[in-house]
């Protein structure tokens, strides 16, 4: 049974507008929640926080986060209670535009300076060991907006009542023990982790959970209005992108939804798996693209599967760091983001660890039979948008060394109870990337290039990355240098072929679960892959890396450097994070040689090289990754390229041990990082006897049969 978490004398219901009425909220209860009563709970906590701005009980410094805090909170219950009245229906977008600018004001880059969220300023403001902590309560009651929109009942009021007890603690004559602060949020997260584990694990696989696919299938997409009705931030970028689709004919939008989701087919078929035996898929998108996922829900219902669609994460629980897996908005502010990307720091021992992991066990047993036809995720992504460079926050939070080693175990064991439940062997996915206008006044015309990119002719590739496929399957190894004043010198291992007729290492990767076409890739031998990998200027997920090298020592990633920040500390610790995910070394888990120079031509062309994403940069040159291979969790299924041959590469010493420790097997992320062609000096097939088969030279295709692929390149370098 969670506990309640405040205690409280006050009996007389008061209205969020601060008249003496009753709160009136139709919260929609099940059984367990109405056990907990959590209407006479809400309505205390809604009276009481009403009451705090006109208290003077908390001294200052800290009376301004309270009354601060408070404000908002009361702002949200009665967006909660104006929404369920459907209050905001009519009102006007400039009205609804409004709104959300209030909401999210706050947080926003201009207002950053002197915001409790911003861990200096709140540090600067409330003290050390306090500021860290109120800036940690600061960033889990933002999620409040979305349980304003969504009628989260629950979510909103265990917000309420965490932010009561704090405040109680600092309404004395003395001051509290910071200690008492953090255990207070430690059991906050504990005590409701399985609740929260639960929600989310049933939100990926049940689409009974409707909220956002509703919005997207029964408002009027041409009336802007509808981007305001999910709760999300919304600027120019999504208003700009819904218009612009509007204004395609719906023969083009069925297309772009078709490629998408054809590939989410096709990759079932080229992987040998039964799609019938799926229900449902997951799509998550960017807001603004919605005309295309109605489409896309349309189709995939073609197919018999029902889309799942769910937001990305509020709770930190939830998080994984700054990613955002699911559906969302704009975001306000990548820099508040960045600095809460170890809030975990709050609850991370063994002991929740382990907790959080009996939840999800038990969250997967409870919807073990939505999640045995769950099919995999089908991706929109989108680029254009600004790099993003972090600044390092003189008192932003990091994880102990401890810490850093149980979110390791988690993400690890995380990773085996989901595929348990969610079989990597029976399951596929697809991604597929657009840009959003603030790529520039070029924005229509690269939309179309990118549509055309999406939509090259595959056979064509196949055909030229067979050529290179061929060659690769002589050598044991493939030798990668650059160029330019790009310093990569590596030698990467290759799988021995005990079958060359009917077994090859690398994959011929058409468009279907990749999109766009355009690149070959095996799994390295670890012991025997050396070198130094080295990239200029690379943008990977939201941050950009300057300069950014890694040392290689038989396939694993020992050391490594950025030119980000001027401390080599700040840097290693950068990429340590955002890499490798808090793994001191992360295995080569894939080498692959990109052949989409038509890709690469429109980047230089509309140069916007540095806001591809790694989906579309990766295929526009040789890439390697750190982290699992390709095949994770499904090393054991047979995997064909179209000639027949079975790609044997789908192991490493590092996957194989899946079969002995499973803890040691996986770790949990996979980071693609390419050589554009510009510093590619060349990459060579090493043979047994010491011969070399050259494949690319100075940027150039030279094997015989693949000097189609330099037609794009000509005059660019």
């Amino acid at each position: 049974m969670e506990k309640t978490r405040i205690q409280t004398d006050i009996h007389k219901e008061t209205d969020i507008h601060g008249t003496d009425s009753t709160l009136s909220l139709n919260l929609h209860l099940e059984d367990s929640d109405a056990e907990e009563d959590l209407q006479e709970r809400f309505l205390l906590a809604a009276a009481r926080i009403r009451e705090i701005p006109t208290e003077k009980l908390v001294k200052d410094p800290y009376k301004a986060f309270f009354e601060n805090e408070a404000a908002f909170l009361s702002d949200m219950i009665a967006l909660m209670q104006e929404n369920e009245r459907d209050e905001h229906r009519n009102d006007s977008l400039e009205s609804l535009r409004d709104q959300n600018h209030r909401i999210y004001e706050d947080v926003l880059p201009e207002h950053y300076a002197e915001c409790f969220g911003n861990p200096d300023y709140a540090v600067d403001t409330l003290g050390e060991e306090y500021g860290r902590l109120l800036s940690f309560l600061y960033m889990e009651l933002r999620g409040s907006v979305v349980y304003a929109f969504e009628d989260k009942v629950w979510d909103m009021l265990t917000g309420l009542e965490l932010f009561l007890e704090i405040y109680q603690q600092f309404t004395g004559e003395t001051l509290p023990d910071p200690d008492q602060i953090q255990e207070s949020l430690y059991w906050y997260c504990s005590d409701y982790s399985a609740r929260m584990m639960d929600s989310r694990t049933r939100e990926s696989v049940d689409p009974s959970l409707s909220f956002a696919r509703d919005i997207i299938m029964h408002e009027d997409l041409s009336d802007l209005r509808y981007l305001y009705r999910f709760g999300e931030y919304v600027t120019e970028n999504e208003e700009k992108t819904a218009a612009f689709l509007n204004s395609l004919p719906a023969e083009e939008i069925d297309a772009i939804a078709r490629t998408w989701t054809e590939g989410y087919r096709i990759g079932f078929e080229v992987g040998r798996k039964d799609i019938h035996s799926k229900k449902t898929v997951n799509i998550r998108f960017r807001l603004g693209f919605e005309r295309v996922v109605r489409q896309a829900v349309l189709q995939f219902e073609e197919m018999g599967l029902e889309s799942v669609i769910y937001r990305s994460a509020t709770h930190a629980v939830n998080k994984r760091q700054h990613l955002r897996i699911g559906y969302y908005g704009a975001v306000p502010n990548p820099q508040l983001e960045y600095d809460h990307r170890n809030d975990a720091f709050v609850y991370l021992d063994d002991k929740f660890v382990t907790r959080k992991l009996q939840g999800l066990r038990a969250a997967y047993e409870r919807h073990k039979d939505l999640a045995k036809v769950h099919g995999g995720p089908a991706c929109m992504d989108v680029f254009g948008e600004t790099p993003f460079v972090p600044v390092q926050s003189r008192h932003s939070i990091t994880l102990t060394d401890a810490q850093q080693r149980e979110q390791v175990r988690y993400n690890s064991e995380a990773g085996q109870i989901t595929n348990r439940y969610i079989k990597g062997s029976e399951r596929s996915f697809t991604i597929i990337a657009y840009p959003v206008p603030e790529i520039g006044n070029n924005f229509p015309e690269i939309f179309h290039e990118t549509e055309k990119i999406n939509n090259l002719d595959y056979r064509k590739y196949q055909k030229i990355q067979q050529k290179l496929i061929d060659a690769l399957d002589q050598g044991v190894a493939v030798r990668i240098k650059g160029m330019r004043g790009n310093r990569t010198d590596l030698r990467v291992a290759l799988h021995t072929l005990q079958d060359p007729v009917h077994q090859t290492n690398f994959e011929n990767c058409v468009a279907n679960v990749n999109i766009p076409v355009g690149e070959v890739f095996t799994t390295p031998v670890l012991k025997g892959t050396n070198g130094l990998l080295h990239v200029r200027q690379v943008y990977l997920g939201e941050f950009q890396y300057k300069d950014l090298e890694i040392h290689v020592s038989d396939g694993m990633a020992d050391d490594y450097d950025c030119g980000n920040f001027s401390s080599h500390d700040a840097n290693r610790h950068y990429i340590e994070e955002n890499i490798l995910f808090h793994h001191a070394s992360l295995p080569m888990g894939e080498c692959a040689i990109g052949t989409n120079t038509t890709a690469y031509r429109m980047a230089k062309q509309y140069h916007i090289e540095d806001k591809l994403p790694i989906l579309i940069a990766e295929k526009m040159g040789p890439h390697f990754a750190f982290g699992d291979s390709c095949y994770s969790w499904e090393e054991d299924h047979p995997v064909y390229n179209p000639d027949g041959k079975e790609i044997i590469a789908r192991d490493n010493e590092r996957s194989i041990l899946r079969k002995t420790d499973p803890a040691r097997a996986y770790f949990g992320c996979h980071t693609d990082i390419s050589i554009p062609y510009e510093e590619l000096g060349s990459i060579r097939v090493e043979k047994a006897d010491g011969e070399e088969i050259s494949l690319i030279e100075e940027g150039r295709f030279v094997l015989p049969g693949t000097e189609e692929l330099n037609e794009p390149l000509r005059d660019l370098f």
